[in-house]
């Protein structure tokens, strides 16, 4: 019953794309719906089932050679150990949720078959990504969801800035991919080969480059270069915020379930090339430390409700990206999953706000939608708790063992550590921010200025505010249940709890071990002393945002006027779009301009086929002088025809 073959788990999400793509267009918005919540949910099942029998070895299917070229061979492989088949619950789980919670935010969207032909295509390459049994075939589902997510986030195609948010996700991420690619080329020049199963073991055999920079530092840092496009780090996230244009569920999808985590898993999966490469461990742990507080203090003055929730996951993909640089993989998976729910939450829940705002995204415009919609503001609550690591919600175990690990491995240290508090603190104010402004005081744009209740009541009423459907608050209150619980598999021996899940995940990562000594010992009382700053820090900034958001909302507007010059560097994101507008978009555009319009186009293709046009016209012009209607000139002509061919023929046959 458990061995069900591998290839069964993303092949159902596909035959889902092809059936609602191929005729999806001839049923109805709920036959499609079926069609791919089906397919996702019997992928789910599937994956459950493989999770149950996984064994202690690493299970491998082969189906036979892929390419085979000379003395290359690549097999199209699955590999399921604890991180992929974590990985394929998150994906087919989180994204069933999705899914359904699609179903009837999609309702009259138009497009709704292809929508979901989309949707489930992405689920599938997601799956191609984390079964792939070596790294060529991971590189095609990394692909895949570049694909898909410039179909997700140009989706309303029409709209101007929906297409160019689509391509410039599309174009960011080739940057990264090429680094990917490089790697490959390097990853099979030093094993020969590109299967998991020969590299990392391998690897681990391999010593430590400490001195320069070699082959498994170079890889390491291409395959970093990758995942900073993939999961929106330091320098290449400035496609995310964009990718907002997309329909909501799409948001959701791409920073929970899919696209962003696959830069984490490939740098997880690789774990015993980095723990070799201690400058890459270094480059890593940096960027991601960096984008974790960067991303963050953009969130804190941000006003569209998902664009803040963009800028939030940039952030804690930063703490996974940092806890992979210190060797922490195990932490960074862990991270993964319970942002999955937090965060999928956190984006449904946007979604269900501004479907009952008809389509409003800016918070100042939003407030008292706490009595309107209790299960929306309920579950997003939990939601902004597990951001805000509060005990006992699940973000507080994941980002507490990362904490503990940047402070306490070989390669992490005071300073990351410090990093990270303040980015929790800063994640805290900005979540509650958010939480506040949308759900706390009277809508922005009511002109009834009665007081509570009397003018919330007048509100809702000019508005016909109203909870989502169940259809779309039943995977809320779902992943909702998961923000406060999914922690709790992580619970560490400090708590009493046995960690079940280090225990589970410990066989995947047995070959990421960091070479010569552990880490140095630290006493339980340094632990819990770092477990109460986290916790100060995360409740620090909860206090923050209710004084300035809730209890003195007239303080937030005199600090914005008083700092106004910072407020307006770090609203327009450190003007980094417009430097990279500036320093890249604009020299391509005009280098394109001038070489392929002006002189590709306009001189070589326009010019030869007009040279031609011209030419032709003029031997057209002079035959046709030729017909001048008298006989005599006929009779020249013929004579002087007659005269050449005889004297072709007399030269040929002498």
């Amino acid at each position: 019953m458990f061995n069900l073959p591998l290839w069964l788990i993303p092949v159902l999400p596909l035959a889902g794309a092809a059936w609602n793509g191929l005729w999806g267009k001839r049923y109805t918005e709920r036959a499609v719906a079926a069609i791919a919540v089906g397919a996702v949910a019997l992928s789910f099942l599937l994956s459950v089932l493989a999770f149950a029998g996984l064994g202690g070895e690493p299970r491998i299917e082969s189906y036979g050679a892929w390419i085979a070229a000379a003395s290359f061979q690549a097999n199209f492989n699955f590999y399921l150990d604890p991180l992929s088949s974590v990985m394929t619950l998150v994906v087919t789980g989180v994204g069933l949720l999705i899914h359904i919670y699609a179903a009837g935010y999609m309702t009259r969207e138009g497009g709704y078959y292809r929508f979901f032909a989309y949707m489930n295509l992405f689920v599938f390459f997601m799956l191609t990504l984390v079964l792939a049994g070596n790294y060529l075939l991971l590189f095609v589902g990394w692909e895949g969801v570049g694909l898909c997510s410039y179909l997700l986030i140009g989706f309303y195609f029409r709209k101007n800035d929906a297409a160019d948010a689509g391509k410039k996700a599309f174009l960011v991420n080739r940057i990264g991919d090429f680094g990917i690619l490089i790697a490959l080329i390097l990853l099979y020049w030093t094993f020969d080969s590109l299967n998991f199963s020969q590299i990392l073991p391998r690897a681990a055999e391999l010593p430590v480059e400490s001195d320069a920079v070699g082959p498994l530092t170079l890889i390491c840092l291409l395959i970093l270069m990758g995942a900073t496009g993939k999961s929106a780090q330091v320098p290449l996230y400035v496609w995310l915020p964009d990718a907002m244009l997309g329909p909501t569920p799409v948001s959701a999808l791409i920073h929970a379930a899919t696209m962003v985590t696959a830069g984490v898993y490939i740098i997880a999966r690789s774990g015993p090339l980095y723990v070799h490469a201690p400058d890459a461990m270094f480059a890593v742990a940096l960027v991601g430390g960096v984008t974790a507080l960067y991303a963050a203090t953009i969130g804190v003055v941000q006003n569209d409700i998902k664009r803040v929730l963009a800028y939030s996951t940039i952030s804690q993909i930063g703490y996974m990206v940092m806890a992979c640089g210190v060797a922490a993989f195990s932490a960074a998976i862990f991270h993964l999953v319970t942002h999955a729910f937090f965060k999928a939450l956190l984006f449904l829940g946007a979604g269900s706000v501004i479907h009952a705002l008809g389509g409003e995204q800016d918070i100042r415009k939003m407030g008292g939608l706490r009595r309107s919609m209790p299960r929306t503001y309920w579950t997003f609550l939990a939601a902004c708790l597990a951001l805000s690591a509060v005990w006992p919600f699940s973000g507080f175990f994941s980002k507490d063992e990362i904490l503990w690990e940047a402070y306490s491995s070989p390669y992490g240290g005071v300073g990351l550590w410090l990093l990270g508090l303040l980015t929790a603190g800063i994640s805290s104010f900005y979540i509650f921010r958010l939480f506040l402004l949308t759900f706390y005081g009277l809508p922005k744009t009511a002109a009834d200025a009665a007081p509570e209740p009397a003018g919330l009541e007048a509100a809702h009423s000019a508005y016909h505010l109203h909870e989502s459907p169940p259809i779309m608050t039943w995977p809320l209150i779902l992943l909702g249940m998961l923000s406060l619980a999914g922690g709790w598999m992580g619970s560490p021996f400090l708590f009493g709890g046995s960690d079940p899940w280090s225990r589970f995940i410990a066989p995947a990562f047995q070959l990421a071990v960091i070479p010569g000594e552990g880490a140095p010992a630290h006493s339980a009382q340094t632990e819990h002393l770092l477990m109460a700053c986290s916790l100060l820090v995360s409740f620090a900034g909860l206090f923050l945002a209710l004084l300035l958001y809730r209890w003195r909302p007239a303080l937030a507007d005199v600090l914005q006027a008083r700092f106004r010059g910072a407020y307006q560097v770090v609203l327009n994101k450190y003007f980094v779009d417009e430097f990279y507008r500036f320093l890249f978009v604009r020299p391509l555009v005009i280098g394109s301009s001038e070489f392929l319009w002006k002189g590709m186009d306009m001189v070589a293709i326009d010019g030869t086929i007009h040279r031609a046009a011209r030419r032709t016209g003029r031997v057209g012009d002079t035959l046709r002088r030729m017909q001048s209607g008298n006989v005599r000139s006929y009779a020249g002509w013929m004579v002087l025809g007659a005269v050449l061919l005889i004297g072709f023929l007399v030269m040929w046959t002498v």
